[in-house]
């Protein structure tokens, strides 16, 4: 299998994270996946912004699930870019996605998008939280689905293939060869993050991960050489 290179909110270290502009700079770049944040606004849309509230990414204040569509419309979400729907990023770039939800509501509203615009084989889902991986898998039959983790040991791979994901993206700050040895014995694929040094990515490559999540396009580039 190929090594995969994921751009982090598209690629966070040079662009504002979770813009269309940066998610375009991640595919020119040709990071192989690109991954993203969903949220519900108040009136139900599925928009992109990893935090539960916009203060950090957008000149507003306030959570998200308080605030209407057109309202997130309003702010800018850095050098003058828009906070995006889910769907504009479908029509902005052609690369595959990883699309991380943050609860179950997201999972059904998110459930929706993939049924209607037929995107089982483009996006693959993620979460911190296993029920809302479960739900994403009850509800698009066939999704590939990812568990995240920061705090973890090999007690993950249980609870990944408790609710049926292929993949474990973790933590390489907490990674060790006995939880991707213990992967392996699942047969599940491992994505480190957030591989953003040389020393990162040279033990990713050491503990023979299939991938890193990044903030940089040059782990792309310099990712091909590193033994």
């Amino acid at each position: 299998m190929n090594f995969l290179t994921i751009g982090h909110r598209g690629v966070m270290g040079v662009e504002p994270e979770n813009t269309l502009r940066s998610f375009v700079a991640a595919q020119q770049a040709g990071l192989d996946l690109i991954e993203l944040d969903l949220h519900l606004s108040k009136d139900g849309a599925l928009v992109v912004m990893h935090d539960t509230e916009v203060d950090r990414t957008t000149d507003g204040s306030g959570p998200v699930a308080e605030k209407t569509l057109a309202e997130l419309r309003a702010l800018d979400a850095g050098l003058g870019e828009r906070v995006p729907l889910f769907e504009e990023v479908l029509d902005a770039v052609t690369a595959p996605l990883q699309a991380e939800i943050k609860d179950v509501a997201a999972a059904r509203a998110l459930a929706e998008v993939l049924h209607r615009r037929d995107l089982v084989s483009r996006v693959e889902v993620s979460s911190f939280h296993d029920e809302a991986v479960a739900e994403i898998a009850r509800l698009v039959p066939g999704v590939r689905t990812a568990l995240i983790a920061d705090r973890y040991g090999t007690e993950v791979v249980e609870r990944a293939v408790e609710v049926g994901a292929a993949t474990v993206c973790l933590d390489i700050r907490r990674l060790t060869l006995e939880v991707v040895e213990h992967a392996r014995e699942a047969d599940l694929r491992v994505i480190g993050w957030v591989v953003n040094t040389q020393d990162h990515l040279r033990l990713v490559r050491a503990l023979g991960l299939d991938g890193a999540t990044t903030d940089y396009p040059e782990i792309k580039r310099t990712g091909r050489f590193t033994a």
